[in-house]
């Protein structure tokens, strides 16, 4: 696979990483509205999509890393 595919498919994988757990954490508020759980257990999967978002980020850090050494 070459650097530029493999690059695709990182892209990819984290726009996915970053729409499921957006997803994620709104069905979750949902669920806790609609169900009462308490204000600890909403707060648990709000750290959870942060956890999420910030694996995002270094996906995305990673992956401009690996772009810019390709590049030179």
């Amino acid at each position: 696979m070459s650097g530029q595919d493999q690059h695709s498919r990182q892209g990819r994988i984290t726009a996915l990483v970053i729409a499921g757990t957006g997803l994620a954490w709104i069905a979750a508020t949902v669920a806790g509205e609609l169900l009462g759980w308490s204000q600890r257990t909403r707060a648990f999967f709000d750290l959870a999509a942060l956890a999420g978002f910030g694996t995002a980020i270094w996906m995305i850090y990673g992956l401009w890393r690996s772009r810019r050494k390709d590049k030179d």
